[in-house]
């Protein structure tokens, strides 16, 4: 796995370790792209020598994923009256209200 990162500015695409989060304008890739990946005429791509394989999961990225979700889910104080909308929006992840 690798993050592609375009620096329009000097024309330069670059591949290197996968990011530890997300930005605009990059793109993680598979190793099969990372490796593959042309950039367009008069562009310079800069790919580091390295390993592209996935990272091995521990088990704080598992507790990491666990409190996300915690966190997505866990209800609005009593003391407020509820969102309109869904609550918790975490990316892709949603928590909608509990219907009363």
């Amino acid at each position: 796995m690798a993050t592609l990162t375009y620096i329009y500015a000097d024309s330069t695409a670059v591949v290197g370790p996968l990011a530890t989060f997300a930005e605009p304008h990059t793109y993680d890739l598979c190793e099969v792209h990372a490796r593959g990946l042309t950039a367009p005429k008069g562009w310079v791509v800069v790919r580091p020598d390295g390993d592209y394989s996935a990272p091995v999961p521990t088990g704080d990225d598992l507790e990491a994923l666990a409190d996300a979700v915690r966190e997505a889910a866990r209800p609005a104080p009593r003391d407020e009256p509820p969102p309109a909308g869904p609550v918790g929006r975490r990316g892709h992840l949603r928590a909608l209200p509990t219907p009363r």
